[in-house]
């Protein structure tokens, strides 16, 4: 069994205290969705779990347990398409780019916006592009920032369906949303972060 272990975590903003002390752990099979107003810590929290945020109380069991994250900026260089961001997103972390065509198609990015520089492209083409990186390589667990931002029904269909599959098959999610989730998805829990909470 996969976990991650939140034990007595403080989220910070520069020197402003969000969180005091938040504990929660997340198993192999389970969907935790991340609720919260604006600038109540969640990109924060996110990036923390991500390692791209120091933090002490996060614990991987296992320790080295690899993790897909895709923020809401999604990461893609704008002067290149989607498949050469993909491409180089492959090449930096050691992955078959044979996959990358495959995992367009699974998006449904269309077969002229996949050759297209990013900056051309609408929020819910880039959005779908940076998804597609989910398909490319298993994680056991994925951290998603608002990633049902500028998708539309398909999208957000195509979504729900990566989720469900990914959970079912023993996967961790943490993801945040202003957004309904989609529905049908299997062992959701939701927190609602709040100044002040313990």
């Amino acid at each position: 069994m996969t976990r991650l272990l939140i034990q007595a975590l403080c989220i910070r903003r520069g020197d402003r205290v969000l969180v005091p002390t938040l504990d929660l752990a997340v198993t192999s099979g389970e969907l935790l969705h991340v609720r919260g107003a604006n600038g109540s810590g969640k990109t924060t929290l996110l990036e923390m779990l991500a390692g791209l945020r120091p933090a002490e109380g996060i614990r991987r069991e296992p320790e080295d347990m690899p993790l897909h994250w895709i923020g809401h900026r999604n990461a893609l260089a704008s002067h290149l398409s989607p498949i050469e961001n993909l491409q180089f997103w492959c090449g930096v972390n050691g992955v078959d780019a044979a996959g990358v065509v495959p995992a367009l198609e699974r998006m449904r990015l269309p077969p002229a916006a996949r050759r297209r520089p990013v900056r051309m492209l609408s929020a819910g083409q880039k959005r779908r592009s940076a998804l597609a990186r989910l398909l490319l390589v298993q994680r056991p667990l994925w951290l998603l920032d608002e990633p049902l931002d500028g998708l539309d029904r398909d999208g957000i269909a195509i979504l729900g369906e990566l989720l469900s599959a990914h959970v079912r098959a023993g996967g961790l999610v943490v993801m945040t949303s202003h957004q309904a989730l989609p529905a049908n998805l299997p062992s959701v829990r939701e927190i609602e972060l709040a100044r002040g909470m313990m």
